[in-house]
């Protein structure tokens, strides 16, 4: 039968389109992070996971990373704790959400049982926290890489010592040496520092809350300034923020739950006492990332690009 020279287009287009490769993978690896949101789903933390699923889905997010603080206000007493469900497998429950948790320890999680923290791991199909600190190695859709550096650091912190946050024996300077050849031997494009407190801050010093932690500022910056990190990211502070400070973008998720009105950012950056999380989305030249509140709206968002 022979075609008109519309029918031949229409067949033409029909066929060349079924032959079309399947979509193109997604250029970036989109992921979340949250932080101090254990408190059995009161203060709005079922509300942000509610949210959190959403997001999560919407963006199909690979991981959720936790920046510490994972249970108010004595961390677990042990694996059968009912926190394990009360505050964390009842609370996230969205299909999203089963994805591996990148979790690390805040000070918070020190006044409790620390091991069983670490031996859940053992036993959870999402819970991952393999050590008191860690690094991983992800590979990223377009074929690069990036190095994530999970830090513990209560240890660091000089108030701590001989109090209920309970960091004896622990060797911060060990820490920090490992810190220190590991940013030094990764060759990847990308090195992702994140800890429970802050280093910098929106709001600089305020003497009412915890913001700059002076300790972290003296000994952990500046390996994060000798080897190029452009991002640390971090909680304790109960609020979302984001400033920059000498070429590093410093980021504050820790608004799981409690949160409390910041005052105006005094640096330039962002700070807001929502309720809400952090998205990102991870490729070999940027890193976009979003404050989001527990209504789905993005407060803040920007993007940092290798230096």
């Amino acid at each position: 039968m022979r075609l008109t020279r519309r029918q031949f287009v229409a067949t033409t287009a029909t066929a060349a389109a079924a032959t079309l490769p399947a979509a193109a993978a997604p250029a970036a690896l989109p992921f979340i992070l949250v932080g101090d949101w254990g408190r059995g789903g009161q203060f709005d933390q079922a509300k942000v996971a509610v949210q959190m699923g959403k997001t999560a889905a919407a963006m199909h997010s690979a991981f959720t990373v936790s920046v510490g603080d994972n249970f108010y206000e004595n961390g677990v007493t042990g694996l059968d704790d009912p926190q394990w469900q009360s505050s964390f497998e009842q609370i996230y429950t969205a299909e999203s959400l089963q994805t591996p948790w990148k979790v690390i320890l805040g000070n918070h999680d020190y006044r409790g049982n620390v091991q069983a923290q670490l031996d859940y791991s053992k036993t959870s199909k999402r819970w991952r926290l393999p050590a008191r600190y860690y690094t991983e190695t992800v590979s990223l859709p377009d074929g690069s890489a990036a190095d994530f550096f999970y830090l513990d650091t209560s240890p660091f912190i000089k108030k701590y010592i001989g109090s209920k946050t309970d960091i004896s024996g622990q060797d911060s300077q060990a820490q920090l040496d490992w810190l220190d050849a590991g940013l030094g031997k990764s060759t990847a494009p990308w090195k992702i520092v994140i800890g429970h407190h802050p280093i910098y801050t929106a709001l600089a010093d305020e003497k009412q809350y915890d913001h700059d932690q002076p300790d972290l500022i003296a000994r952990l910056n500046p390996v994060l300034l000798k080897h190029g990190v452009r991002i640390y990211i971090c909680g304790h502070d109960h609020c979302l923020q984001s400033v920059k400070m000498d070429g590093v973008t410093y980021v504050v998720t820790g608004a799981g739950s409690q949160t409390y009105p910041p005052a105006a950012p005094i640096r330039g950056g962002f700070a807001s006492g929502a309720h809400g999380f952090m998205t990102a989305r991870l490729s070999g030249a940027a890193l976009e990332y979003a404050l989001v509140d527990e209504t789905g709206k993005t407060l803040f968002s920007e993007t940092v690009r290798r230096g």
